[in-house]
């Protein structure tokens, strides 16, 4: 009978214990944090100084992450401030200002045509589904 109410109280005390232990260990603050912001950088390859009406520059873009999160997506707008043209994402329609359009990959070109005999100035904006942002401007002056 002793042994029986021995070994009762030695498995009531290793319950306790072990439920202190979880307890303790669940309250701590170990420092561990989720993270739900991935920055990225762009990359932009080096484009023409100069464009003529109706020519066509190709941009070349990579973003580049920091962190590798699988379900991220991207999105692009624009918005030009000066002259006239049109951008495009490979042969799809032509973009329109400050709209915004997801982005199927994370290395493209884009094309901008000029419709313009003066210098024109847009501006790209990338975002990603975390609200990062980034803006790559764009300068061309009028060649003949």
């Amino acid at each position: 009978m002793i042994a029986i109410f021995n070994k009762f109280k030695t498995g009531l005390l290793l319950l306790i214990l072990s439920i202190s232990f979880t307890l303790v260990s669940c309250s701590k603050d170990d420092g561990l944090e989720v993270q739900n912001d991935f920055p990225f950088e762009i990359n932009v390859m080096p484009v023409p100084k100069d464009i003529a009406n109706g020519q066509t520059v190709e941009i070349r873009i990579v973003i580049q992450r920091t962190e590798n999160y699988h379900h991220t997506q991207y999105y692009l707008r624009y918005f030009q401030f000066d002259g006239q043209g049109t951008l495009r994402y490979y042969d799809d329609d032509p973009y329109l200002p400050n709209d915004l359009y997801p982005l199927a990959k994370e290395q493209f070109r884009l094309y901008y045509t000029s419709t313009s005999t003066v210098s024109q100035t847009f501006d790209v904006w990338i975002s990603d589904s975390f609200g990062n942002e980034k803006q790559v401007s764009f300068q061309f002056n009028n060649s003949n």
